[in-house]
């Protein structure tokens, strides 16, 4: 960057800790609808998928809202996602 004019913002940042924490949410949910939520739902109906995706997703936030430092902000960002996932799949 110090030899360049022009930086774009879309460059400007360069962390594998920022990609991970911004991929976190997608990751988790993918893998939560596919794996998890698709099983449950099917075998137990829709009511208690909706009951554990809101309740990962008020952990998620509880664990964001509270994080002191990236692993806790990435977790609580992997429990969204979690939530995300099995709400996506129940409305599929």
């Amino acid at each position: 960057m110090r030899g360049a004019t022009h930086v774009s913002n879309y460059c400007k940042f360069d962390s594998q800790l920022l990609t991970l924490f911004t991929s976190s949410l997608y990751i988790a949910g993918l893998l939560t609808a596919v794996l998890l939520a698709s099983w449950l739902t099917a075998r137990h109906g829709r009511r208690p998928s909706m009951v554990l995706g809101g309740l990962a997703y008020l952990a998620g936030a509880a664990v964001s809202g509270g994080a002191v430092n990236v692993s806790m902000a990435i977790i609580g960002r992997a429990l969204l996602g979690v939530g995300l996932g099995f709400a996506n799949q129940v409305i599929n």
